[in-house]
């Protein structure tokens, strides 16, 4: 990967042989590395075993959870709150571990409305709630940095399965106590997913 990386500073006009950028291969290769260890984890070694037997089928949420990811269309980061609901039917996942699972399927090349599905379809598969619901926040670096470049643009994306699909209280329970933003840090008005991806390359 290093020596992809210097032919890449060369392609831009750099010199990677000068003082700045002598470690930069290295540098980026680790960081790369961390940012899409999603692909090498696997969930049930995440989850690790912190699954409980609980006579509880209230609602449970773990709502504004950091993340980090990495727009698939143009390497560029996107980031923002992750907030996950479930209703358990016999199994309650260790609250502990919902953020590491956000964190594995962010760590990847990612679009905001997968990242948001996958760790909705996982949870219920791996506890067959009665409902799963999850909402995504995210500030897009290829929306604002570069194309339409809109630096107070927002997307929310949401998965409702089971409950949180079928029955509009218990959808509305959740969304009012999760209190969506009405603003992100420098964001003032909220816009459609991969706004800046579409037909701009």
């Amino acid at each position: 990967m290093q020596d992809l990386i210097r032919q890449l500073l060369a392609d831009l006009g750099e010199d990677p042989s000068r003082e700045g950028l002598l470690r930069t291969p290295s540098r980026v290769e680790k960081a790369l590395t961390f940012l899409t260890s999603g692909y090498r984890a696997d969930i049930d070694q995440v989850l690790n075993g912190a699954l409980f037997t609980v006579d509880y089928n209230e609602m449970v949420i773990v709502k504004d959870i950091d993340f980090y990811s990495l727009c698939e269309h143009h390497l560029l980061p996107f980031f923002g709150k992750c907030h996950v609901a479930y209703i358990p039917s016999t199994k309650v996942i260790g609250l502990s571990k919902v953020p590491r699972l956000v964190d594995v399927f962010a760590r990847r090349l990612q679009v905001q409305e997968r990242l948001t599905n996958q760790i909705a379809e996982t949870i219920s598969e791996k506890i067959a709630p009665l409902g799963v619901a999850v909402v995504v926040e995210a500030t897009h670096l290829c929306m604002s940095m570069r194309g339409v470049e809109k630096q107070n643009s927002f997307a929310v994306t949401s998965a409702m399965l089971g409950a949180f699909r079928d029955n509009a209280r218990t959808r509305i329970e959740f969304l009012e106590l999760i209190k969506l933003r009405s603003v992100v840090p420098g964001a003032r008005e909220a816009a459609p997913v991969g706004l800046a991806c579409v037909g701009d390359d």
